[in-house]
């Protein structure tokens, strides 16, 4: 198996694809974080289901067209030096934590599969099959089945998602352009697992909870300036840089186990660079300025975090034949035929956040 930079010279392809990163919000999703045993012929396991995958979620797809299912495989740093040698994407390394009031810890994890669907047994089943391709070559770190709940809130009672960027504005927030020509198509995500006291967080008035958050629990309308305190949490993750907003995509889902007790958020930020969700979480867990925090980490802990480098889906395609990861980017080119719809036309970017946001498009299926 050829490294990234053979790879890359060998390609002929004019374009890359990316991986639909910003694939409308489903009812179902799984998150599945694997690390990757020791020993070449793992590595090679793993480098041919790079290569399957796109073929793999047609199969298991085409059993229902119209449940949109899709699937992004994206790699940690200490993953992708060994899979893939140099180069290496520019702002890939691995999680880094943040000491604050509270705690964003690092946790292990080599590569990301972001499985989503409008159906739950679609989801299980491409997991299942991946798993079945690499079981042996690698140990599971984390699997958290994700859900709608209700009118698209989290598990706390507010909506999440109000603020994500749709469309165009989607794919300049999340896909890397000419600042890295190397994988342009390519981009980078964060993830973390928040478990919830409900409890405690139930217990407290409405009025306190809009507060926190920084809208209106009913209504989801966010609190005027005047009202709203500078650590509400929707503040303290919006970030302003020479007058423009820096946006990022989520796809945070509720997930639980009611015989544990246990519920929670699982955070999944998609960026064209990973400063702007490091910033978001510096906000939040030491505070701007330092020790004005956000008072939703006050019931909500974080227990994973890891940041991932999402590869174009061309450069996936190419890994097992040794062809070009490609360094620009086609603007009519179409999603990977697992998406089972043509995206439109939309021109990526060629240069370019919120935590508390989560839903890109109304309308689920």
């Amino acid at each position: 198996m050829k490294d990234a930079e053979q790879v890359s010279k060998e390609s002929s392809a004019p374009s890359a694809v990316p991986q639909p990163v910003v694939a409308q919000l489903t009812r179902s999703a799984i998150f599945l974080v694997v690390t990757l045993s020791s020993g070449k012929e793992n590595e090679a396991t793993v480098q041919k289901l790079c290569g399957d995958l796109a073929a793999l979620v047609r199969a298991v797809g085409f059993r229902d067209l119209e449940g949109k299912l899709s699937c992004v495989m994206a790699f940690g740093s200490d993953a992708w030096d060994r899979l893939f040698g140099t180069p290496k994407p520019k702002e890939l390394h691995p999680f880094r934590e943040v000491h604050g009031r509270h705690h964003a810890v690092s946790t292990p994890g080599d590569i990301l599969f972001h499985i989503r669907s409008t159906r739950t047994d679609l989801c299980f089943e491409l997991a299942t099959q991946i798993m079945s391709r690499i079981r042996g070559a690698v140990s599971t770190a984390d699997e958290v089945h994700g859900f709608n709940y209700f009118d698209d809130r989290d598990l706390i009672g507010f909506v999440d998602g109000t603020e994500n960027p749709v469309d165009q504005g989607a794919l300049n927030a999340t896909i890397i352009g000419e600042e890295d020509t190397a994988f342009a198509g390519g981009s980078y995500v964060i993830v973390q697992k928040y478990l919830h006291d409900l409890t405690q967080w139930n217990e407290l008035p409405v009025a306190e909870q809009e507060k926190i958050i920084g809208r209106t629990k009913l209504s989801d309308i966010e609190l005027d300036d005047a009202v709203k305190p500078t650590s509400a949490h929707n503040a303290l993750t919006t970030i302003i840089e020479n007058g423009e907003q820096l946006e990022i995509v989520r796809d945070n889902m509720p997930f639980g186990d009611v015989g544990k007790g246990e519920f929670g958020t699982y955070f999944i930020g998609y960026a064209r660079s990973p400063r702007r969700i490091e910033q978001m979480l510096e906000n939040m867990f030491v505070g701007r300025p330092p020790g004005n925090y956000d008072r939703l980490l006050d019931f909500s802990r974080a227990v994973t975090g890891t940041l991932f480098f999402v590869p174009s889906a061309t450069f996936l395609e190419n890994v097992g034949t040794a062809e070009a990861a490609p360094s620009t980017v086609d603007p009519t080119a179409k999603e990977p035929e697992a998406e089972h719809e043509s995206k439109s036309r939309l021109s990526l970017p060629d240069g370019s956040l919120g935590i508390g946001s989560l839903k890109k498009k109304a309308g689920y299926e």
